[in-house]
């Protein structure tokens, strides 16, 4: 029974178990604050015009601008942090997808690596066909007789 109106059934569980509920939800989410984005990206330029009008008797040219700093720098660093987020939300979209891939694919994995090392433990043995003897060559037969080394082949006889 996995009702929604149960009250012990945690609210985001059904879009968590599906990749692509996470990636609707992650993106009606990013919606939101690309939305918001604009509006704080909108009043911090308001906020730096004002604050940069805003002289008092006595101040030289450039006093507002350094009251200013201050502020600007905040809200600067506001939309940073709201940048990064949405990038965030993107990338674990991705992820979440990629994880799921990774998921049905890992049976496939193991099996190939299991039958791999039972391969590697009983290896198959090679049965070349015997090939006729081709006519002009000599069919040698392994023996202690032969060449050990580069000096040896002197005594080799020619064919």
């Amino acid at each position: 029974m996995n009702s929604n109106n149960d009250p012990k059934h945690p609210p985001l569980r059904d879009v968590a178990q599906n990749p692509e509920a996470t990636a609707r939800y992650l993106a009606s989410v990013q919606r939101v604050l690309l939305k918001i984005g604009r509006d704080l990206e909108t009043l911090a330029h308001e906020t730096r015009v004002h604050l940069r009008d805003t002289h008092v008797e006595g101040d030289r040219w450039y006093h507002a601008r350094l009251r200013a700093m201050p502020v600007e720098k905040s809200l600067g660093q506001v939309l940073k942090n709201l940048n990064n987020l949405t990038d965030g939300l993107e990338k674990s979209a991705y992820k979440r997808r990629a994880h799921d891939e990774a998921v049905v694919n890992m049976a496939k994995e193991r099996k190939e690596k299991e039958l791999e090392k039972w391969r590697k433990k009983n290896p198959q043995p090679l049965q070349a066909a015997p090939s006729p003897p081709q006519q002009g060559a000599q069919i040698q037969k392994p023996s202690y007789g032969g060449p050990t080394s580069i000096f040896d082949l002197g005594n080799r006889e020619s064919a």
